[in-house]
């Protein structure tokens, strides 16, 4: 019989708050805000510190998890958001449900950037594979595809209400786009190396972009032209949107990597790639002019001074000139602690400050600043729900519901099943780490050769023990409970024992450790492993050997010789029959312990493997890597069973529960993962044709066709191209349009011999194709079309063949009957005429069918126009009734009758003022006259 396994699927992923690849940024209350959590969008509420939704992508594919690289917030009001990931694709969340209405594809490199415009309709988004892509995000389609630059595009920016749109790239230059136009209007050059990134202020007077020179360009913005100076200067301006304005000196000789202006437009923020933020201010058109004025005063009085020629003088009085450093003041320089990875104004300004400023940091860090005109200060910091840096070790307890985690400084503890940090404490380096029998302490083993003890009720370290004088890379219980064992880089084993010990001056007991028996071994200790028996234990050493010696007298037994890189790993099976070893030779080995003799030598992982386990009571294990992969193995037939993607880094550390029902898995991405079995069985036949299905799809990308086409030459104004990609789903698609397309084919010839036959009088009952569910042809053609995402409706159409385009041009009469389906008529005629254009010129019976659309498609589509423009006049009417009927009119009357009370009381007060002063000096004068000598 076919031996049947569970499968492990991926349950919860933890401990990121921020992840390096992508930007934050704040929704449109600025109340929450969104940060990247590597495949996630975590959504904080910043006040609080907590993490209110998390938005997590279907698990209805089975294939890894992608990378969020981008993210951008709808305007308000609406709950949209958008995130670009590491394989080119788009998703549309609504935040406030928590859900993803659609996935876009159009990139075949990651996103870099994404863009809303003023009003939200349209979306830009740029991709490291040079292109841009404006989509229709209400009808969630592709509209086109602008190329024109030679490398990734690193920013994007609408001007002119949304007319056109300004791109930044790699290869240094800036391209504006007339999006009416779809072409390439301007190309800017100047900048040195890489433009990284562009922003436009608020009113869309200047736009600024840096790269890795010492200064900013800035640029002002031309609005709709009206040019009367004379024909050259007509031509030579008339598609001129960005003038150069001047530039700035930097303070940092870092790139920039973030530029971006503040809701109110009075402050500019400049983020390099390294420590510090570059805050302006933005002075506005008085100020700036009053500024340029004392400039000028100040050159005449230094001219003045001098002897100075006639002409001189008078090109001094010219009309005033307001340059860079009139408009924009360099105003401070924040300093964060870590290298800075984004920043993002808060949409809301607190009346105590200029500004509220959010960062990022590359060590799982977000930081909320308030921006004062003279100082900057830290208002909040979210920290606690994850490690600053990677995740050495993780431990289960022996009930598995709790989890230990240990990194550079500090240790956590978690509970697996909800992802929460319960407790953070304070530690060295830990490379390892376990739970002392009773869970109320843990021992965490350091690179500075100390033991940490930790009581786990009330998070604090007991004690630390001087251990080893080189750092602590292993440590294992003892079968008994009574100790545990150590392995260090000083060449000792050592065994401890548990002890009792009261503090000095208190009446409480607490936890030490002390050492019993050192076994010193020729190398330095990497990773040890002791027999559940309690019978051996082995020892890997950096000398590529792993030495196995009795646990009782610690007399020498075996040596297992092979690997041709030092092991990084081991584990033995609960019944003491299997040792398996991993190593940095991407191999692991499957050694009998009887005799030392290797059973298998199996090629592993792409890279070092760096984790091994047995679960409890089985001869399966699992195995992780630097290749970021965690794969289920049967070492009883040396077969992979289950290959489990999702970290997006190289995989430390590994801990399974006791009963096998889970496992926890740590990364250098600072996640922490849990894998769940489930009760689904699979089969090792089915999962490796599975996996060569996969092997197949990939390669469908690169296939054969594309990868040896000559590489098309971009044109130097820029192009446009199809918006859409080809994708599994859209050849699917066209497969099964084709198929209903033969379907309905067979079903109308079916008919027509019916009704033949019923006219010779044979009138048997005709029998419906059950395929159909008792649609008519045309109506299941139509339900097939349907199906089809509007995304992806472009890429199906460009697949169909000739033959099959002009049978489904053929049903577009019937369907435009349908004014819910006139849109999408309209958009397959005119994909179909473009694509088959010639041919459908060329074919003489297709004339009529053409003409015939012609006049049925222009009268649906202007009843269609005439409708919602009726339904527009007739919302603009109720709006008119609604505003008459309320109190809007009158409340600006208010307002000026409460201006009015309030000057006329003030007008009251000074007249009491006035009065009390006049008997005042009455009074004075009385007194006066009274006195002796007056």
């Amino acid at each position: 019989m076919v031996k049947s396994y569970l499968r492990y699927e991926s349950a919860a992923a933890f401990g990121v708050i921020a992840s390096v690849e992508s930007n934050i940024t704040y929704d449109t209350t600025g109340k929450h805000l969104l940060a990247p959590a590597l495949e996630k969008i975590g959504v904080w509420q910043v006040r609080l510190g907590i993490c209110s939704k998390t938005l997590t992508p279907s698990t209805q594919s089975r294939g890894p998890s992608i990378a969020v690289t981008s993210i951008a917030a709808a305007p308000s009001p609406s709950s949209k958001i958008v995130s670009g990931h590491a394989d080119g694709s788009i998703r549309i969340w609504d935040c406030e449900r928590g859900t993803c209405d659609a996935t876009l594809y159009g990139h075949k490199g990651a996103t870099t950037v994404l863009r809303f415009n003023k009003t939200g309709s349209y979306l830009a988004s740029g991709s490291k594979d040079n292109d841009i892509v404006l989509w229709d995000v209400v009808s969630e389609e592709g509209r086109f595809r602008l190329r024109g630059h030679r490398d990734q595009v690193t920013d994007l920016a609408f001007l002119d209400s949304g007319k056109k749109l300004v791109s930044a790239s790699k290869d240094k230059f800036l391209r504006v786009w007339d999006l009416d136009t779809q072409h390439c209007t301007q190309i800017i050059g100047g900048h040195h190396s890489e433009i990284w990134s562009l922003d436009v202020d608020p009113l869309q007077r200047y736009l600024v972009t840096g790269s890795a020179d010492s200064e900013l360009r800035f640029y002002t913005i031309q609005h709709d032209q009206t040019v009367t100076d004379g024909k050259d200067s007509a031509v030579e301006n008339k598609w001129e949107s960005l003038k150069l304005f001047g530039e700035i000196n930097r303070q940092s000789k870092d790139r920039v990597a973030t530029l971006s202006f503040n809701n109110t437009g009075n402050l500019l923020a400049c983020q390099v790639a390294g420590k510090t933020v570059e805050i302006y201010r933005v002075l506005d058109e008085a100020e700036s002019k009053r500024k340029a004025k004392r400039r000028i005063n100040r050159k005449k009085e230094k001219k003045s001074s001098k002897t100075v020629d006639a002409t001189e003088t008078e090109n001094t009085n010219h009309e005033l000139m307001v340059t860079v450093s009139d408009v924009f003041k360099l105003l401070q320089t924040l300093r964060a602690n870590k290298k800075i990875c984004s920043i993002t104004f808060s949409p809301i300004t607190s009346k105590n400050s200029l500004a509220t400023l959010a960062l990022s940091l590359n060590n799982n860090l977000l930081e909320v600043y308030s921006i004062d005109s003279d100082s900057t200060t830290k208002t909040s910091a979210i920290e606690l729900q994850g490690h600053r840096s990677d995740v050495r070790s993780v431990t289960l307890n022996s009930d598995s519901t709790l989890l230990m985690s240990t990194s550079h400084n500090s240790v956590k503890i978690w509970n697996p099943s909800a992802g929460s940090c319960i407790r953070t404490i304070d530690s060295g380096y830990g490379l390892c780490s376990l739970f002392v029998p009773g869970n109320k302490y843990a021992v965490i083993g350091t690179k500075s050769g100390t033991l940490e003890i930790i009581d786990v009720r009330s998070g604090t370290t007991v004690e630390v023990v001087k251990a080893h004088t080189g750092s602590v890379q292993s440590i294992v219980h003892t079968p008994d409970g009574g100790g545990f064992v150590t392995g260090s880089t000083d060449h000792d084993v050592k065994f401890w024992e548990y002890q009792t010990t009261e503090a000095s001056g208190q009446d409480s007991v607490h936890l030490t450790v002390s050492n019993v028996r050192t076994l010193p071994m020729n190398d330095d200790v990497i990773v040890m492993a002791v027999s559940p028996d309690g019978k051996h234990i082995a020892v890997a050493l950096l000398d590529c050997t792993v030495k196995v010696y009795y646990m009782d007298t610690l007399k020498f037994f075996l040596t297992l010789y092979g690997h041709k890189l030092p092991v990084l790993c081991m584990d033995i099976s609960s019944d003491g029959d299997l040792i398996v070893t991993g190593s940095a030779d991407k191999n692991i080995k499957i050694w009998g312990l009887d005799f030392g003799d290797c059973h298998k030598s199996i090629f592993a992982h792409a890279d070092s493997v760096t984790a091994v386990k047995f679960v409890r009571n089985t001869h399966y294990m699992f195995s992780v890597g630097k290749d970021r992969l965690v794969k289920y193995w049967d070492a009883d037939k040396f077969e992979l069973l289950l290959t489990l993607e999702g970290h997006h880094a190289e995989v430390w550390c590994l801990a399974i529960s006791h009963r096998g029902d889970f496992l926890v898995t740590g990364s250098h991405d600072r996640s922490i993962r849990r894998w769940d079995r489930t009760e689904e069985p699979f089969f090792l036949e089915e999962e490796k044709e599975k996996r060569l299905e996969e092997m197949f799809e990939a390669d469908l990308d690169n296939s054969l066709e594309n990868r040896y086409l000559p590489q098309q030459e971009l044109p130097e104004e820029g192009a446009v191209a199809v918006a859409g990609k080809k994708t599994q789903e859209t050849l699917s698609a066209t497969d099964s349009i084709i198929d209903a397309l033969d379907i309905a084919a067979e079903e109308l010839k079916r008919m027509a011999e019916h009704e033949e036959e019923k006219r010779k009088g044979k009138g048997a009952v005709f029998q419906s194709n059950i395929i159909m569910t008792g649609l008519s042809p045309s109506d299941y053609i139509l339900r097939s079309v349907s199906k089809v995402h509007t995304n992806d409706l472009e890429q199906t159409l460009l697949a169909l063949p000739f033959s099959d385009a002009l049978k489904l041009l053929s049903f577009l009469k019937d369907w435009s009957l349908n004014p819910d389906k006139v849109e999408l008529v309209c958009r397959i005629a005119t994909v179909l005429l473009q694509v088959h254009h010639n041919q459908l010129i060329a074919t003489a019976s297709t004339r009529p069918l053409l003409a015939l659309l012609r006049d049925i498609l222009h009268a649906r589509v202007k009843e269609c126009k005439d409708t919602l423009g009726f339904n527009l006049a007739a919302m603009d009417h109720l709006k008119q009734l609604m505003a008459s009927k309320s109190d809007a009119p009158f409340r600006d009357a208010k307002t000026k009758l409460l201006e009015i009370r309030a000057q006329q009381s003030k007008r009251v007060e000074g007249r009491e003022d006035t009065k009390g002063e006049k008997r005042r000096r009455k009074k004075k004068q009385k007194k006066d006259d009274g006195h002796v000598w007056s």
